[in-house]
């Protein structure tokens, strides 16, 4: 591996550290951020770069890991009888509890959004606050879908440009 080459390896990693916080921090891209960055790579190193299926199924694996973290809070709120006004709640009171109390807000915001939004529609406390739970929980499962996809996605690009710098004896 040369010098030009071991720093674009390392300014990748970089960017796909940020995209691994923006698995957690609304407002990151976290899976397509590091998708563009294995994607630059290789463009910009051509054969010398990540092998392409290697960002094909990083590109796969974005994808699913959107679908999933949509899927698993549409769905722990849905379980706990949260309407839509309470997933949109929870999304801009994790956005909001972001800046307004970090790293506090990111667990009480989405609460909050999802219970003050279910009792704007005109729920009860009770039920609101029950669909509140659901809303976070969901939050938190598809959050942990989306670390566990960006690591994958950091550990295959890491692997194989790796491997193939030993493969081609640099």
């Amino acid at each position: 591996m040369t010098a030009v080459e071991a720093t674009g390896f390392l300014l990748v990693l970089v960017v796909m550290l940020l995209g691994l916080i923006g698995a957690v921090v609304p407002g990151l891209p976290g899976p397509p951020l590091i998708f563009a960055a294995a994607l630059g790579h290789r463009l910009y190193f051509g054969d010398r770069g990540v092998a392409w299926w290697v960002v094909i199924a990083l590109g796969f694996l974005t994808a699913a890991s959107m679908v999933l973290d949509f899927a698993a809070t549409s769905i722990g709120a849905r379980r706990f009888g949260a309407t839509w006004r309470g997933i949109l709640g929870a999304g801009l009171g994790a956005l909001f509890g972001l800046f307004i109390l970090p790293p506090l807000g990111l667990i009480l915001g989405p609460l909050v959004g999802a219970v003050l939004a279910e009792v704007l529609g005109g729920r009860e406390w009770k039920s609101a606050g029950k669909a509140g739970v659901g809303a976070l929980l969901g939050l938190f499962a598809g959050t942990a879908a989306k670390v566990a996809a960006c690591l994958a996605m950091i550990v295959l690009f890491a692997l194989n440009l790796l491997l193939r710098s030993q493969i081609s004896g640099n």
